[in-house]
């Protein structure tokens, strides 16, 4: 493996070259530099081009190696491969993959698979996981919900005004006057039947204000189980409060 020596520093480096690229790039990581060159370069370019950005690269090795210090300071990343995370009422494993790209992707298959940029600095790696993650779950509880919108407001003939999916610290839902329905987003980490009663509540609330025996009997025609379902979401309660319940 080639070396580029800055002083008494010594940082060994990788050249890989990719189909896929257009053009050349660095990717410095703690302990690691790649030179990525595409396929038709020949050796003596790339070892050029590393030469020619040595004083950044020797700038951005210092960089990584003092963030990852700190990081290992503050404590291991939560985001790491075995982790597991509630959705829609299960433990789901998480699967952390490094990658070229330039944004933290996430799929599912039976499980969470994280697409990590292996260029992130240590010090943004675990936000930039948790706002993907985030927006990826809010996105599926959105579509949830949607689908029990439009089915459950036929047979109520009513409809809400907006239905907007939140950060809530102390409710799990609202229905305003203005008719605007306000849902904690934390609800996904919930079995679907605890969305679907969550959601259902906050609809009936379009035709009864308050929590009276009328109320709870339309709710009752709808879901003849709520009850179990709400007993489930009061149990629970701990379990899916927290921003990220990681195991």
């Amino acid at each position: 493996m080639p070396v580029l020596t800055v002083g008494n520093t010594e940082i060994p480096y990788l050249i890989r070259r990719s189909d896929k690229s257009q053009r050349r790039r660095i990717v410095v990581t703690p302990g690691k530099v790649e030179v990525v060159i595409p396929a038709e370069m020949d050796l003596a370019a790339a070892t050029d081009f590393v030469e020619k950005k040595r004083r950044w690269i020797f700038e951005k090795w210092l960089e990584i190696e003092e963030q990852a210090r700190h990081r290992e300071r503050q404590g291991p990343s939560r985001f790491v491969t075995g982790a597991k995370l509630p959705y829609r009422g299960r433990q789901m494993r998480l699967t952390v993959n490094p990658s070229e790209g330039c944004k933290v992707e996430v799929t599912y298959r039976n499980g969470f698979i994280l697409s990590v940029p292996a260029t992130l600095a240590a010090g943004e790696r675990d936000s930039a996981i948790q706002a993907a993650l985030e927006a990826w779950l809010k996105d599926r509880m959105q579509r949830d919900v949607d689908a029990y919108i439009s089915h459950y407001t036929v047979t109520l003939g009513v409809r809400p005004r907006r239905v907007q999916i939140k950060d809530q610290k102390h409710l799990w839902g609202s229905c305003g006057r203005d008719h605007i329905i306000n849902l904690n987003w934390h609800l996904i980490f919930a079995p679907k039947p605890v969305l679907e009663y969550a959601v259902i509540h906050e609809l009936c609330h379009l035709r009864h204000r308050d929590h009276s025996a009328t109320f709870w009997q339309l709710l009752g025609q709808l879901l003849p189980d709520y009850l179990v379902r709400k007993r489930w979401l009061e149990t629970h309660e701990s379990l899916i409060s927290p921003i990220f319940p990681l195991q």
